[in-house]
Formats: structure tokens, C-alpha cells, sequence
């Protein structure tokens, strides 16, 4: 993903969901470190042995371990700091683990009178903790398989070089391949679960999104006007600002259906809402066609004139509209209701909703084709809307 929430898909890019990922599947091992170093220690007497070896390592795999879970709570404090520097610190420490215990191993599994249950101890945990790691790291490939080559890789070398086990060297150079084609795997079964995870968020989102939507204007429906009618509406008396609503319905429309037929009538539906789209055009306004042939119209923080301009502007544009279907052209007109205001924090907004019909109301009972705003207890038919005749309506 080009970043965190980017539309497309790329695989095998390190961002906050895999860091999360990585720290959460391998940070909790390093409690097992800690049980593991002390039982490969003190469970045959190593440490009786080796006493200044096993201060050494007991100590470095501990102050790691403790490093890492400390890091694992104040991940999201150092983030914010510096991102690139708190990611480096993270693979920083998870390579000084292999390293450490890396180093642990071959020293152990080079001395030469060591006792076979030691060795067996440090073997199989070896194999066990870089099992772990592989799983743990899946999610970045390349991260997983170097975890396991620098954890196996200096008892490989050394013990190769000295000659001591070839067998054992040979199977362990076995094991570190096997376990990159595991790594291998279980990384694309990551991404794929990953991606498809990605694509049902996307499909959810289309599909809601959809949901939202007239399917003939592409407009909002009517179910999601009345949630953004319920949040502009808090908003605006919060605020105090102006919110209007205009309710707008198309003129003689039924018919045009009966004449020309309910796909004449679809496609001029368009055409009047690709003309209110184009007039009410700021992020916050709001059109969806409530219903039919019926559209509304929510403008947050606008005043009084510039929506009767727009409004009358739109009006004016629909009266010029000739639409042409086949050989048939339309023309008709629009009528709009409008009501303005700063809500009260204790008014019911439905009580808004009834004075933009009340208006529209009306203005199809005047003559049809006029913006009637709706002021107080009396409705006015406003002389300076575009094409009024300013009339007044008690």
C-alpha cells in the first residue's frame, strides 16, 4: 500500500499494520528467551562450566528481552518522535537476539567436553526458538529468513570449520533452507489473507457507499439526507451558523412519463440533477433526491442571498433546459420551497423540513415554476430571486 489507507494494494511493503503485526507475534516471545537461557544454563550446570560465558549471555539475552517488551509498550510514544528511527530500533533489536543466541549456540556446541545434554538442550531449542522466529516474522519475508540464518549460521561456520559434527552442520544447513521455504509460504498466505482483507474493506465501502446513492442521479438518497440532515442540523445550532434546506420538485413531470414514457422521463431526472450538482458546488453542500421526481438541498454556513441567488440560478437554468430524447424534446420547469435559519439548540428539525414544504407548498399552488422561502409565520415569494414577481403569500 502506498501509504496506510491508499486504495491500492502492494504486497510486501512494511507499513504500520505490519510493523503492529511483527511486534505483536514476536515481542511476547522473548519471555520463552528468557525461561529458555535460564534452563539451558542452570538445568545440567553449564553455568558451573562456563561461568563467565554464561554471566555474559545470561545477561545480554536478558537486557534484550527486557529491551524489547519495553519497546513493545512505548512503540507508539517513540513513533511519534521519529517513525523511521523507532523502525530501525525494532529490527535493530530483533537481529541482536538471533546474534546473541546465535553466538550462544556455536559456543556451546564447540566445546569439546560438554556434556550431550547440554548440547541437546541448546540444539533443540535452537531449533525450536528459530522455528518461532520464522512464524513470527512471516510477515516480512526477508526479515523471517535472515532471523533464522544469523540465529544457525555461526555454529554452522564454525563448527564446519573446526570439523566437529559435519553431520549435524550438514543437517542444520538443511534445517535453515526448509525453513526459508516455509517462511516463503507463509508469507504469500499472509498477504493473500491480507489482501483480501484490503478487498473486503474496499467492497464494504463501495457497497455503503451505494447505499448512500440514487442509482439514476447518483445523487444521495433519501435514508442518508436524513443523517445528514440530523448532523447539520446539530452542527449549525452548536455553531450558530445559517443552515438552509431547499426542497425542489419538477414541475408537470408525470407527464412527461405518460407522453414520452418512463425512460424519457428517467433521463431528464438526470439531466436536472447534473444541473443542481453543477450549481450548489461547495464540499459542504449537500443534494440527494428525496424522492420521484422530488430533490433537496442542504446548504451549511451560507447566507441568506447567496442562496436565493443559487436557487434562483438553478431555477432559471432547468426553465432554459431543451432536452432532446430522440426526436421528442422536453421542457418543463421546477418549483422550490426554501427555509433558512440558525437552529435553536432545543427546535425540532423536522419543523424546518415542514417550512421548506410548506414553501414549496405554495409555490406550486402560485403558478408553479417560482422559489418561495418561508420566513416566520408568513411564506414570501421573493422579489429578488431571479424571474419573481415578488409577491407575498400570508
Amino acid at each position: 500500500m502506498k501509504n496506510e489507507h491508499e486504495v491500492t494494494f502492494t504486497r510486501n511493503l512494511i507499513n504500520r499494520r505490519v510493523i503492529d503485526d511483527l511486534k505483536n507475534r514476536s515481542t511476547m516471545g522473548m519471555y520463552f528467551y528468557i525461561a529458555i537461557t535460564i534452563a539451558v544454563l542452570f538445568v545440567d550446570g553449564f553455568y558451573q562450566r562456563h561461568y563467565t560465558f554464561s554471566l555474559i549471555f545470561l545477561c545480554a539475552m536478558v537486557g534484550v528481552a527486557i529491551f524489547r517488551i519495553a519497546h513493545f509498550y512505548l512503540f507508539d510514544k517513540f513513533d511519534r518522535l521519529s517513525r523511521k528511527v523507532n523502525r530501525t530500533v525494532f529490527f535493530a533489536s530483533v537481529f541482536t537476539t538471533a546474534t546473541v543466541w546465535g553466538l550462544g549456540f556455536a559456543y556451546c556446541m564447540v566445546q569439546p567436553e560438554e556434556s550431550v545434554t547440554t548440547k541437546m538442550l541448546m540444539l533443540t531449542s535452537t531449533a525450536g526458538l528459530g522455528a518461532g522466529g520464522v512464524v513470527a516474522f512471516i510477515p516480512a519475508w526477508s526479515v523471517s529468513v535472515a532471523y533464522i540464518f544469523v540465529m544457525v549460521t555461526p555454529a554452522v561456520v564454525t563448527m564446519g570449520l573446526l570439523r566437529i559434527d559435519i553431520p549435524l552442520v550438514f543437517l542444520f544447513a538443511l534445517y535453515a533452507i526448509y525453513m526459508t521455504i516455509m517462511a516463503s509460504r507463509g508469507n504469500r498466505e499472509y498477504w493473500d489473507a491480507l489482501e483480501n482483507e484490503h478487498l473486503l474493506r474496499i467492497r464494504s465501502q463501495e457497497i455503503e457507499k451505494m447505499s448512500r446513492k440514487d442509482s439514476l442521479t447518483g445523487l444521495y438518497n433519501r435514508l442518508y439526507f436524513d443523517e445528514i440532515f440530523s448532523m447539520h442540523f446539530k452542527t449549525a445550532a452548536r455553531s450558530g451558523i445559517n443552515l438552509s434546506i431547499i426542497i425542489g420538485d419538477i414541475d408537470h413531470f408525470k407527464p412527461i412519463n405518460d407522453t414520452y414514457g418512463h425512460l424519457a422521463g428517467d433521463a431528464y431526472l438526470e439531466s436536472v440533477a447534473r444541473i443542481l450538482a453543477g450549481t450548489f458546488q461547495r464540499e459542504t453542500d449537500f443534494i440527494a433526491r428525496y424522492g420521484g421526481e422530488e430533490f433537496v438541498i442542504l446548504l451549511l454556513d451560507q447566507d441568506k442571498s447567496e442562496t436565493l441567488r443559487l436557487v434562483g440560478e438553478a431555477r432559471l437554468q432547468i426553465e432554459k433546459l431543451r432536452f432532446q430524447y430522440y426526436s421528442h424534446r422536453i421542457q418543463t420547469t421546477m418549483s422550490f420551497g426554501v427555509a433558512t435559519a440558525i437552529p435553536g439548540l432545543n427546535e425540532d428539525k423536522d419543523k424546518m423540513f415542514e417550512k421548506a414544504d410548506n414553501a414549496l407548498y405554495q409555490a406550486k399552488n402560485s403558478g408553479r415554476n417560482q422559489v418561495v422561502v418561508y420566513e416566520g409565520e408568513k411564506r414570501l415569494l421573493m422579489d429578488d430571486v431571479p424571474g419573481q414577481k415578488g409577491s407575498v403569500f400570508q
